[in-house]
């Protein structure tokens, strides 16, 4: 073999590589060496580090518009929530617990007090005579009673009609706010002077405190006189008309 022949010195090469590689076999190795070969003088390259690959950023999840139904269900999620009370005094005495009605999509809610005799014989809020007074209030101002949301801050009703106690509205008012975040209004009427003071956590006179805008968080809260009242102090309608005006010219713009 000529030391100037290519071919001769490639086949050589060839060979010496086949018989380094049966070899590697017998001992229990496989593959093509990634090292350097000093038995064949020669250099196998490092292998080129891989490609970083650009971060794949995934496309985040539609959130879906509620439906219809949906505030209905989580309504009574928390109904089913509340179950049989046993939370407070007033459970022993009472005949049906009184939770809401209405449009649970509505733009307007009115929260009272507690439910009274005849609020208590049905599991509806507003049914007796402040009901009615209050289904005209409504009508009046061009909506139906399906149309908004009823509740009280209190579900049971106090014997005899008593003012609600601090430690019966502190069991409740967990509830009332579940309820509120559900229906998340445009603006809230606060009939009489628990419920304005439980959502405006301040205790102004309700003669000071209606007529003037609040707030629950961040929905617009109007307090103004419990029906009951306006039976009573019938010229005391013309103030709460005015109240009623405004949540209207509210919702208008």
């Amino acid at each position: 073999m000529s030391e100037n022949d290519p071919h001769a010195e490639l086949a050589a090469l060839s060979a010496a590589f086949r018989a380094h590689l049966a070899h590697r076999a017998r001992s229990g190795l496989s593959g093509v060496p990634t090292g350097p070969s000093p038995r064949l003088g020669i250099k196998v390259p490092e292998p080129a580090a891989p490609l970083a690959s650009a971060p794949v950023t995934a496309e985040p999840p539609a959130v879906p518009t509620p439906a219809t139904g949906d505030s209905a269900v989580r309504l009574q999620v928390i109904r089913d929530e509340i179950g049989d009370c046993q939370r407070c005094k007033l459970a022993p005495t009472r005949t049906n617990l009184v939770f809401g009605v209405g449009n649970p999509n509505a733009e307007l809610v009115f929260v009272g007090e507690a439910p009274g005799f005849d609020e208590d014989q049905q599991g509806e809020p507003f049914v007796g005579k402040a009901g009615q007074l209050l289904t005209r209030m409504i009508e009046a101002m061009g909506k139906k009673r399906e149309d908004v949301y009823i509740c009280n801050v209190i579900k049971c009703r106090p014997p005899q009609n008593r003012n609600p106690e601090p430690d019966e509205v502190q069991a409740c008012e967990g509830f009332l706010k579940q309820q509120l975040g559900v229906l998340n209004p445009r603006i809230i009427v606060a009939l009489g002077k628990f419920a304005a003071h439980t959502l405006c956590g301040e205790t102004t006179p309700i003669t000071r405190l209606r007529g003037n805008m609040r707030s629950y968080g961040a929905i617009p809260v109007m307090p103004t006189f419990h029906p009951s009242y306006l039976l009573r102090t019938p010229e005391a309608k013309k103030e709460v008309w005015a109240d009623l005006q405004q949540v209207m010219h509210f919702l208008e713009n």
